[in-house]
């Protein structure tokens, strides 16, 4: 189950009090925070990797293995990926496969890592473009999520964090969706921490009543049915961004279903378009259904919606194929 999500700043001074005494650590880091940060984590074999969809692959995979397989890394190593949302899910499925599983942690260094790819134990690789279709769950033993590596974060994928973050206010949290109404998180810390350990705490709760994904933890998937179809046919989009645009298209069929009033869903869109995400994209239909019927989220001859009912509650849908 969902072990140690510690939030606050000041943290990355203090990465080695929650580290497991005595374990070998091998870093496996992104190249770009490796550049800004390279000194905390010198002291540890690291493996620097590119933070792309291209390349978090299977091929990477075996990179990794090898690297591993010949630095005489045996199963009492420690795997710390530190990163984004792509590094955490490639160190990730790393420790969850090698060996048949070693123990590891997060160093999560974006916003949306730190509110959704870090926490909950899901870590995937790409196959042919399609979205995470190998995957595992198992459990980091702690995320350190330090807001102060935030600063240096490029306004786009800041966005694309507050894409996640407004997810799971609509998912299970009313109150949250009105902070990030009223505030301008970036500009305020402390209101920060408040809100990343609110979203946090949504996804979590989830998780620890449904882990493996059997039923109630389907609901995280608001945005990204048509998210990851967007994902697979251009890279006009980063991950938030395509979220923003399933979530509005989710607001759309719920709406047409009569689940959602429109007003509830013109508040939702604005709140987007608010925090500078898109909410549409030009891509034929016909070939976001055509991507969406091969993502994992399919299900047999039927494709699974999450629908917003109001902000804070939403419901699943089938549809047939």
């Amino acid at each position: 189950m969902v072990k140690n999500v510690i939030i606050g700043q000041g943290l990355l001074p203090r990465l080695n009090e929650f580290l497991p005494a005595g374990k070998r650590v091998v870093a496996i880091v992104d190249s770009n925070v490796y550049a800004l940060y390279g000194d905390t984590f010198r002291q540890f074999e690291c493996i620097i990797v590119e933070a792309s969809e291209e390349k978090k692959t299977l091929e990477t995979m075996g990179k990794i293995y090898s690297q591993l397989i010949e630095s005489g890394a045996d199963r009492g190593v420690f795997i710390l990926g530190v990163g984004g949302g792509i590094v955490t899910d490639i160190a990730g499925f790393a420790a969850a496969t090698y060996m048949r599983g070693v123990d590891f942690g997060f160093v999560a260094t974006t916003l949306l890592a730190q509110i959704d790819a870090s926490v909950g134990g899901k870590n995937g690789v790409n196959i042919g473009g399609y979205k995470n279709m190998a995957g595992t769950f198992r459990q980091p033993l702690f995320v350190l999520s330090d807001v102060d590596l935030l600063d240096t974060l490029p306004e786009r994928e800041f966005r694309a964090g507050m894409a996640e973050m407004i997810k799971a206010a609509i998912v299970g949290d009313a109150a949250l969706f009105t902070l990030i109404e009223n505030h301008d998180l970036r500009a305020d810390k402390s209101l920060l921490i408040n809100a990343i350990r609110a979203a946090v705490e949504v996804k979590i709760g989830i998780v620890e009543r449904d882990e493996t994904e059997q039923g109630e933890r389907r609901k995280l998937n608001l945005g990204h049915t048509f998210g990851h179809a967007v994902e697979k046919l251009t890279r006009q989009f980063n991950h938030g961004e395509a979220v923003s645009i399933g979530i509005v298209e989710a607001c759309r069929m719920s709406v047409e279903r009569g689940l959602l009033e429109p007003s509830t869903a013109a508040r939702i869109e604005g709140l987007l378009k608010k925090w500078g995400l898109p909410v549409e994209t030009d891509l034929p239909r016909g070939e976001l259904m055509k991507a969406i019927r091969h993502d994992k989220k399919a299900d047999g001859d039927a494709i699974r919606f999450v629908l917003p009912r109001a902000i804070g509650e939403v419901e699943e849908l089938k549809t047939k194929n």
